[in-house]
């Protein structure tokens, strides 16, 4: 690995570094408040892990269920959302130039909107007054402060993303017929992704669950509360992805010392990531009654169509790899991944992510076919599969992320042994979601449930084995939980120590270069009234007609559910 030994330079006029510091500053507050909501969220994971292994009783004062809830909001949304939008901030100053002033006050609006959000969001988790875990479907009912502090994580995530977009079209405005920075593109098709999804949460919070938790209605209509969920909840899981994506197509080949293999595959993999992430939420929902089969068998259809923009960077970032490899001096089929730079953090982590995207993905194909669901809906598989997915592809890439953005925001250096311990955290993180991951897979094939807390089931003989079993057991997932912990606290150690005692210097922000074909760029890609259109055509199509029959047919509304979790 490649370090620099420059001093500091306070005006950062480095262009293979420069990052505003104002910009900077606006980014390394969000990281911290991520790395935080990181640290208490493996916290409540391991806690919940023991609990549900029957290892440990929870003190009387905290609920199974109001640790899920902590765990799954702390890791799931807020410590993504507060990462990615830091890693949006400081690439867009390094690629479009430092925010105007008033751009970065919008982005600061934006973070302390998110940040009050949060934290009453939280208090009522830790009050128990909202244990209805990261998802809050109805009828399970939180207190109306919980409801209130999540429109406002929204709406100042909206803010934020309204900076960023602003200082986009700005660029692209003072520079007319040029392609923009892929940077810049890829970051904007992310935030109008999360934008129109978020619509939907909001519409199910404002028109439902706040009223409904303020009194103003007894019941609720749970199908449609789920399905605006989900019509959020899918494009959330490419609201991670996309980002992590970004390090992969953007930062992996610099790190490597090489070129990104096409920028306009790179470009068009993110338009359709735009156009079929989101109408496709009914594959979460095929096991409810009140969807008729053919929507959900066109929104499933949609969703192998998503798979798509997977495979083409699969292909893409690959093909980086080879052609590197290659330009070294790699020799016959595989020779080219000796030349590789495998002992270095900011690729070797993101690696691994990738590596195991590759069973994550499969699993995503299973959930989405409606034979197979039948077998592993509600079970302890789909837990497995998201922390594969989420917690291992995308999480993984953002621990690389940072062994770099760190140190570029703080005026610090990646040292040798930083660099160590990253590979270490690594690891131990693989490992540990090895052992968890792969039981909840397997347990889940033997019918194990998600949701639940420790039980027996009257000492069923099948749930008996859930305990007993050497890969398919709680006690694996204990056991992998307790190695994900001790990884977790490492890299929050890592965090400390580049945020403020790593040694003062300079750190190069690894961007690309501009690929051999950016010139070349078909103009239509970069047309985003065409790709918003059609978006929006594909949403109204997938969606219009089984809300109005919701609405229109609605069953009889469900009461109030919230004294079964105390």
């Amino acid at each position: 690995m490649t370090q620099s030994n420059l001093a500091v330079k306070d005006d950062f006029s480095n262009p293979e570094i420069h990052v505003s510091p104002k910009d900077g500053k606006l980014a390394f507050y969000h990281i911290v408040i991520a790395f935080f909501a990181f640290l208490l969220g493996i916290l409540g994971g391991l806690l919940q892990g023991l609990a549900r292994g029957g290892l440990i009783e929870l003190p009387s004062w905290l609920t199974y269920y109001q640790i899920l809830t902590a765990h799954g909001v702390l890791l799931a949304l807020v410590f993504t959302t507060y990462i990615i939008f830091g890693f949006f901030f400081a690439g867009m100053s390094k690629t479009h130039g430092p925010f105007s002033d008033g751009l970065r006050k919008l982005g600061w609006a934006g973070f302390w909107l998110t940040t009050v959000g949060t934290v009453m969001a939280a208090t009522m988790i830790l009050a128990n007054e909202a244990s209805v875990l990261y998802t809050f479907y109805a009828p399970l009912q939180a207190h109306y402060i919980f409801y209130i502090g999540l429109v406002l994580f929204i709406v100042g995530t909206w803010l934020a993303g309204a900076s960023i977009m602003a200082h986009y079209f700005k660029w692209k405005k003072q520079n007319p017929g040029t392609p923009t920075p892929l940077f810049g593109f890829m970051a904007t098709a992310t935030i109008i992704l999360w934008i129109v999804a978020g619509l939907g949460v909001a519409a199910t919070v404002l028109g439902q669950l706040l009223p409904w938790s303020l009194g103003m209605t007894d019941e609720i209509n749970v199908v449609l509360s789920r399905t605006l969920f989900w019509y959020f909840g899918h494009p959330l899981v490419y609201f991670w992805i996309m980002p992590a994506y970004m390090v992969w197509y953007l930062v992996i080949p610099k790190v490597i010392g090489g070129r990104l293999f096409s920028g306009s595959l790179a470009r068009l993999a993110f338009v359709l990531f735009l156009l079929f992430s989101i109408p496709v939420g009914f594959h979460h929902q095929l096991m409810e009654a009140g969807i008729t089969e053919f929507w959900k068998y066109i929104q499933t259809i949609l969703t192998f169509v998503v798979v798509v923009p997977s495979l083409l960077t699969a292909f893409s970032i690959f093909a980086t790899f080879e052609q590197t490899g290659r330009e070294k001096g790699g020799k016959g089929i595989f020779g080219w991944l000796k030349k590789l730079p495998w002992g270095d953090v900011r690729f070797f982590a993101p690696f691994m992510g990738m590596l195991i995207f590759i069973p994550a993905g499969t699993g995503g194909l299973i959930n989405a076919s409606f034979q197979l669901n039948a077998v592993i809906h509600n079970t302890m598989w789909v837990v497995g599969h998201f922390h594969i997915t989420v917690g291992t592809t995308v999480v993984l890439t953002f621990f690389g992320m940072a062994f770099w953005l760190i140190p570029v925001i703080t005026g610090r250096r990646l040292t040798k042994f930083m660099n160590r311990s990253g590979i270490v955290t690594t690891w131990l993180w693989t490992i540990g979601m090895m052992f968890m991951s792969g039981a909840m897979h397997i347990m889940g094939l033997y019918g194990a449930p998600r949701r639940t807390a420790y039980t027996t089931y009257q000492d069923h003989p099948q749930a008996l084995a859930w305990f007993e079993g050497i890969f398919a057991s709680h006690i694996t997932v204990a056991l992998g939980g307790v190695i994900l912990t001790a990884a977790g606290f490492l890299m929050f150690y890592n965090f400390v120590y580049l945020a403020w005692f790593a040694p003062k210097g300079v750190t190069e922000f690894p961007m690309t270069p501009d690929p051999d074909d950016t010139h070349n760029t078909p103009a239509f890609l970069e047309n985003w009234k065409l790709w918003i259109g059609i978006a929006i055509a594909l949403i109204l199509f997938a969606y219009t007609i089984p809300i109005y029959d919701m609405i229109n047919n609605a069953p009889p509304g469900s009461p109030t559910f919230n004294n079964l979790i105390r």
